[in-house]
């Protein structure tokens, strides 16, 4: 028997399990990063509402805003880990990694709407209604707002190593790293760190030249940039949260080195069709239509197929669900019938 009577698809079955590929130990190390920023926002956004009140900063109350949609979003991002990790089943057979995808949505939603829409909104009325803080509320303002760069800058750093280590496992650049994105939780954690601490330093910025000249037209307009500045960054997140939730292809690089690896085993002749899609932070799909050299009986080719399955597995561990569609590209040329163009 050729292999023309083999069977055309081959893919894996799931083990019981495993969500979504995910690993965790580093799911363990992003609860502990989302843990420790959500500590933090709690007790900086009390710390900040009461000061706001007793100041009569919009700056201050803008920041507090920004503190409530960060502990919000630390809760979405908590919930978003746990559920991400459940096995999958009948209903969902291909994991529940996208879980990740859209609870940083939800919060990508929450940043822009407590944080940034109140800022703004705050500012705005600053400038219409004009500054009232005494000498003494400067000064709650400006310490409720050191003491809150320092909590913050805390988690930022907890979030920066978590990082590094991430880029040092994959053997890219920091920066690599964090273009990467590939755990939503993380990113947000790390979006959100990085914008609190500079919006600290806008609002102690806009205090302390109120302070000065006197004009809330300062405090207002620090307000204002701290709403544009979080609306920017739940603009960026949502983006993100919404290419992988449609269905995002894995690295360009990656793919090639797929390809190549398919292409370098004997049995294959040509790799026809290349697709993969994200399922999770650290989980894959992929499907490749591969026209095999003639001569194999049906035999030899499901031996081949599970080998370079396994293959495929051992060397990229992230490839969840590896599916391999056996075509005859020369029939396919002979009867005029059009093949898929390779992806990738």
């Amino acid at each position: 028997m050729t292999a023309e009577g083999a069977t055309r698809t081959t893919g894996p079955e799931r083990p019981e399990g495993k969500a979504g590929g995910q690993n965790g130990g580093q799911d363990g190390e992003t609860r502990l990063t989302v843990w420790v920023a959500l500590a933090a926002n709690l007790a900086i956004c009390v710390a900040k509402a009461i000061g706001g009140v007793i100041a009569g900063s919009p700056a201050l109350l803008s920041e507090a805003a920004h503190s409530v949609a960060d502990s919000i979003n630390e809760v979405f991002l908590l919930a978003s880990v746990k559920r991400s990790r459940r096995p999958a089943d009948t209903r969902h057979p291909f994991g529940y990694g996208k879980e990740r995808f859209f609870w940083s949505l939800l919060a990508a939603v929450g940043i822009f709407v407590t944080g940034g829409c109140f800022s703004v909104f705050q500012g705005v009325e600053a400038f219409r209604s004009g500054g009232g803080e005494s000498h003494s509320g400067y000064v709650i303002g400006l310490i409720v707002l050191f003491v809150a760069l320092l909590a913050e800058s805390v988690s930022l750093l907890r979030a920066v190593l978590q990082v590094r280590r991430a880029a040092r496992a994959s053997g890219r650049g920091v920066a690599a790293e964090v273009r990467a994105g590939r755990d939503p939780a993380l990113r947000t954690v790390l979006a959100e760190d990085s914008t609190a601490c500079l919006g600290v330093i806008l609002a102690m910025a806009g205090m302390a030249l109120h302070m000065v000249t006197g004009e809330v037209a300062y405090e207002a307009g620090a307000s204002v940039l701290i709403g544009v500045l979080l609306v920017y960054v739940a603009y960026v997140l949502g983006k993100q949260a919404r290419t992988q939730l449609i269905g995002e292809a894995v690295d360009p690089g990656l793919q090639g080195e797929i390809r190549a690896l398919l292409e370098s085993q004997p049995e294959i002749d040509t790799v026809t069709s290349l697709l993969t899609m994200r399922l999770g932070p650290d989980s894959a799909l992929l499907a490749a239509g591969i026209d095999l050299t003639a001569g194999y009986d049906s035999e030899t080719v499901e031996d081949a197929m599970v080998r370079i399955r396994t293959d495929l597995q051992e060397r990229w561990s992230e490839l969840d669900q590896v599916f391999l569609d056996v075509t005859d590209a020369g029939s396919a040329r002979r009867t005029g019938v059009r093949l898929p163009r390779p992806q990738g």
